[in-house]
């Protein structure tokens, strides 16, 4: 070759957008220069794939580019230059077919570090050996990639992916670390779920009504609460400080060379975490117990409804108190129960201290006390007006229900995509030359199409169950609305289980002063869940002016809640 210039194409590839250690683009394409202007090689097109990987060539533009051009006979080169074989392809199988098509064409390669021509005796041979080993150093990066997961795992640290809700990453030390922010809603979801049991569905609702959120880290989250995260977090080990592994692996699609499947595993090590939990052991076992229907016999021995139970904030740790019963044996042998608030939740508050709050409110009084302030609002002469006013209002959903079809027409472009390809697909002559590469690039192209299909019909699902939500939750303020103008009558008429729902969907919480005893000044705020009006303004709570009683007079605060 140190005759007559002979031409050439040049080929350079990193699978990053920045690689060092001799691969970067830079450093592969002088060394290619040199060794072209050693040889007396006239370089006629120069190829180049940024980021992309080296396991199929379809999805490398500039490669197939460059093989349409050899095909075509463009330039009339001899040899197609590369950096190293790793360069040219990791799959075997591509390597030698890509090596084969080329050569039909009077085209051969060289690898300029490997020392490789295509052109002499032992050069396929050694192409051969080379490709397999690649391919098998490839499939070695993803074992051992899982492998170094498993040992963070062992280790305690977090193994991989977004920090789990509740949590924030150390990217220096891959510990994770509690954001309270999240943790508070981490807690109020498995009380409501362990202490309230209430289902997934339902738990979703009331925090999605309660004002709690989730920080979107991609583009197609949703901010609301879905009942898929809620079962998530009940079933995830990490908010008891451990770390999970192997839950979703990895496994090669039969009949495919490079295609991998995600599979979910029901056996699966747990590992001690570094970081620290945010629930007990003991709600987490409780909270398993729920899930595998092994809830304890002896939850409800009782049919009494606590009806305030969890609206009563303690003014310690900020929990809500739990209804209790306390059984005690009458002096002619019967047995009675008595029921009270107490704060059940004082092993440690959200710094981790002890609370030491521990009134326990009989409940009976607890509970007139709470229905007499209602009682004496609703009563108000303006209040029944501004009920009526309320029903007629219409939740706007307008900004969601354009999101949902702008999801609805980019399912329906990707959809007519999909279709489209399958007809091409179908009309394909097997014939052609070009056939099993044309189908291979296809695939890859209906592959992506049903990625594309499937997010976007999991977000319309989401959206729609936003929709639905904020539909139900008008529906749900319009009917207490129409309760509250008929407080007075229809309270009485409710059974227990009525009234604690009413009251959980009117009331947020009921704020306490830590220091009374008496139920008339302990209770220093009824933060509500909607606005009501009051001479003519709307207001959040109902509070009382110091040294009033209820029976006296309701002083309405607009403190927000």
């Amino acid at each position: 070759m140190n005759g007559k210039q002979t031409k050439c194409y040049t080929y350079i590839r990193v699978s990053t957008e920045m690689q060092v250690d001799g691969y970067s683009l830079e450093a592969q394409k002088n060394a290619i220069q040199k060794y072209a202007d050693f040889q007396h090689m006239q370089i006629a097109g120069e190829y180049c794939d940024a980021g992309k990987s080296g396991k199929s060539i379809t999805g490398r533009p500039e490669f197939m580019r460059m093989l349409d051009d050899v095909s075509g006979q463009k330039d009339g080169i001899s040899y197609i230059l590369v950096f190293k074989l790793s360069r040219f392809g990791r799959n075997a199988a591509d390597v030698l077919n890509s090596l084969q098509y080329i050569q039909d064409y009077g085209v051969n390669l060289i690898s300029v570090q490997d020392g490789i021509d295509s052109s002499r005796d032992s050069g396929k041979l050694t192409i051969t050996v080379l490709s397999a080993v690649a391919e098998i150093e490839r499939e070695n990066i993803l074992v051992q990639t899982m492998e170094g997961r498993r040992q963070k795992a062992r280790e305690g640290k977090w193994n991989g992916g977004q920090a789990p809700f509740g949590y924030d990453l150390n990217p220096k030390t891959g510990v994770l670390t509690i954001n309270e922010k999240d943790a508070e809603a981490v807690r109020t979801i498995f009380d409501r779920y362990v202490m309230h049991h209430e289902g997934f569905d339902y738990i979703a609702s009331y925090m999605n009504r309660h004002g709690y959120s989730k920080e979107k880290k991609k583009d197609r989250e949703l901010s609301i609460f879905t009942v898929a995260h809620i079962k998530d977090i009940i079933s995830n080990p990490v908010y008891i400080g451990k770390i999970k592994y192997g839950e979703n692996t990895f496994e090669k699609v039969k009949g495919s060379r490079d295609r991998f499947r995600r599979v979910k595993n029901a056996d699966y090590p747990v590992y001690d975490g570094l970081h620290e939990p945010i629930i007990s052991q003991e709600t987490w076992d409780e909270a398993q117990r729920i899930r595998q229907g092994k809830m304890r016999i002896n939850v409800k021995k009782t049919n009494h409804v606590h009806i305030l139970s969890g609206i009563v904030k303690c003014p310690l740790c900020g929990r809500g108190l739990a209804g209790n019963v306390r059984k005690r044996r009458n002096k002619n042998g019967t047995v009675a129960e008595d029921y009270f608030y107490r704060c059940n939740h004082g092993k440690r508050d959200a710094e981790g201290h002890r609370c030491t709050y521990s009134p326990s409110w009989e409940e009976s009084a607890f509970d007139a006390f709470i229905e007499q302030a209602v009682l004496d609002t609703v009563r108000r002469s303006d209040f029944g007006e501004y009920c009526l006013s309320r029903i007629s209002n219409q939740v706007n959903v307008s900004s969601l229900e354009e999101e949902r079809s702008r999801l609805q027409d980019r399912l329906r472009q990707a959809t007519g995509a999909r279709n489209r390809l399958l007809s091409m697909m179908e009309k394909l002559d097997p014939s052609d030359r070009h056939y099993d590469r044309k189908v291979q690039d296809m695939q890859d192209r209906l592959d992506g199409l049903y990625d594309k299909i499937s997010e976007a019909e999991d977000d319309i699902h989401d959206l729609t169950a936003k929709i639905g939500g904020m539909e139900s939750e008008r529906l749900s303020v319009k009917e207490m609305y129409e309760i509250l103008r008929q407080y007075d009558k229809l309270y009485a008429k409710m059974s227990p289980e009525e009234k604690k729902t009413f009251y959980n969907n009117l009331i947020r919480s009921i704020e306490l002063d830590p220091d009374e005893r008496d139920v008339k000044k302990a209770v220093k705020e009824i933060r509500l869940r909607f606005p009501i009006a009051v001479d003519g303004e709307e207001i959040q709570g109902i509070r009382w002016a110091e040294g009033e009683t209820v029976e006296t007079v309701v002083l309405l605060s607009r403190t927000s809640a």
